[in-house]
């Protein structure tokens, strides 16, 4: 940020630390120990930028997971006009699946798209079999999980849950204002 930028209050975003999403499968294991089962399955979520510059690159990371883990990816957008990548394993193998969210997020970020990263999501089923997501916010480098419960309701007594049991193997978004409803994610609608 230079000077007059200061001056004028304008702030550069913060860089999104993706090394951070290699804590998750930590959170995982004390996820499992509740209970709750991976689907190997998450997707990242970013805005789209003109051209196709970014479809370039998100054309070569899919090139890289699937050529290299057998991974599927699929992409698709969402009603708000967000664009989705989504990542599925068939051996649910997080710590494969984290390396491969990161592949799509560190591209787009080193391709000089970062600003364009909204979020990454981790699939879950409960004990009752209803998905959940564990989200990382790039601008926040925080987590939070999200909990649909049909249509377009939450089941905030499960995202507070969950939230007590990864609270020491993930950084949690303090400020439950940020803790964004993404109806229609993949693999949570």
């Amino acid at each position: 940020m230079g000077f007059l930028d200061g001056i004028l209050g304008r702030s550069k975003p913060p860089e999104a630390d993706l090394d951070v999403l290699f804590s998750v499968p930590q959170a995982v294991i004390s996820l499992q120990l509740e209970g709750f089962t991976p689907t190997g399955s998450g997707s990242v979520c970013f805005r789209d930028v003109e051209g196709q510059a970014d479809d370039a690159v998100m054309a070569d990371a899919e090139k890289i997971i699937t050529s290299s883990t057998g991974s599927t990816v699929t992409r698709s957008d969402d009603r708000f006009g967000f664009h989705w990548l989504t990542v599925s394993r068939t051996d649910a193998d997080v710590s494969g699946l984290t390396t491969d969210l990161h592949a799509v997020n560190s591209s787009l970020a080193d391709a000089g798209f970062g600003t364009s990263l909204l979020c990454s999501t981790f699939v879950f089923t409960t004990p009752a079999g209803t998905p959940f997501g564990l989200v990382y916010l790039y601008k926040r480098g925080t987590f939070y999980p999200f909990a649909p419960d049909g249509g377009e309701r939450r089941d905030n007594a499960l995202e507070l849950q969950v939230r007590g049991v990864i609270a020491d193997d993930v950084p949690v978004e303090p400020d439950l204002t940020k803790w964004l409803a993404i109806w229609g994610a993949p693999g949570l609608a």
